[in-house]
């Protein structure tokens, strides 16, 4: 039986942009525990919707290619074109989110990591919606992707997406919508929290709220995804983790291949987020250095590009359906 909703009018969505691993969570939960924010763990809806117009980044049985094809050439057939499309495909998410906000909350905040890949596409299509923009040093967000996705082991070519295009998605985001972004860094938002939360509901429009800081701490998060050693390790706010990356890029092959990465990144994008090139690079050389997991990391950096270009996820797949041999088919 279809649920009734408890609101006539759409709430106001907000979206949180980050990489994985960059506190998102906790800012969330801070959010989440303003009795007028409503939120889910991690809701991902609005990517398959709006791959369905980019011919690139998806293998499907049913032809994902053709399926583009075939939705662009409705699109010719509305009066607005493809920003019809979009702008239906806004207003049903919109209904999604009024019917998650069950307590009659007026906003709802979407935090959803990979929606760097379609950040300007969802500013477009929800022009009214805040953008909040969440940075952190990216040594500590590479160490924290080592110790969480990989349990200590260098498995970043799982994270590739994030680390190279989600974060030149986000300073693309940055630079085009500046004026509708909420930038904020993490390191000042755990060094001060009280000051950050102010400033940050000032800028959201939100009345303060001087419990949240304590509040968040019963804040559950309903869903399968996010952050849950985060949420049962920290029930308050803390700077240990800003400085925790120097326990973790400690060996010579993980140095090296941070300061590939910053040299990637180059001086001005850091800059942008907040960061200064010459200073990572010298945090990084000062930190303790050991060989611990040095002969794993060696293998999984030598594993690396037979991942990119094999695609051992799919080849599984295809093996465990070896015994259903007409389910086995080519991707497109």
């Amino acid at each position: 039986m279809p649920t009734t909703d408890l609101r006539t009018e759409p709430v106001t969505p907000m979206f949180l942009f980050s990489l994985p691993r960059s506190g998102s969570t906790l800012l969330q939960r801070v959010l989440a525990a303003h009795p007028l924010v409503a939120t889910a763990s991690e809701p991902w809806v609005l990517l398959p919707l709006l791959y369905t117009l980019r011919g690139e980044g998806v293998y499907s049985e049913y032809g994902h290619y053709l399926s583009v094809r075939g939705v662009r050439d409705f699109c010719s057939a509305l009066p607005g074109g493809e920003a019809d499309y979009r702008a239906a495909l806004a207003e049903m998410v919109l209904g999604l989110y009024t019917r998650a906000c069950r307590a009659g909350e007026r906003y709802f905040l979407d935090k959803t990591p990979r929606y760097h890949l379609v950040s300007e596409e969802i500013a477009e299509m929800f022009p009214q919606a805040p953008l909040l923009v969440l940075w952190r040093n990216p040594l500590a967000v590479i160490a924290s992707m080592a110790e969480s996705f990989g349990r200590g082991r260098w498995m970043l070519y799982v994270l590739k997406i994030d680390l190279h295009e989600g974060l030149d998605r986000l300073i693309s985001l940055r630079d085009r919508y500046r004026d509708r972004c909420i930038e904020v860094r993490y390191e000042a938002l755990v060094r001060d929290p009280r000051a950050g939360v102010e400033q940050l509901l000032a800028r959201l429009g939100l009345a303060p709220h001087p419990e949240l800081l304590e509040a968040f701490r019963d804040v559950e998060l309903s869903g399968a995804l996010g952050d849950r050693h985060g949420t049962r390790a920290y029930r308050e706010i803390t700077e240990e983790p800003v400085e925790k990356w120097r326990t973790v890029l400690n060996n010579p092959l993980r140095k090296a291949w941070c300061r590939r990465y910053l040299r990637r990144l180059g001086a001005g994008r850091l800059q942008a987020m907040g960061y200064d090139l010459d200073a990572l690079l010298a945090d990084l050389a000062a930190a303790p250095t050991t060989y611990r997991h040095f002969a794993s990391d060696l293998l999984q950096m030598a594993f690396a590009p037979v991942y990119d270009w094999l695609e051992p996820a799919i080849l599984r797949d295809k093996l465990r359906l070896a015994p259903r041999w007409r389910r086995i088919v080519g991707h497109r």
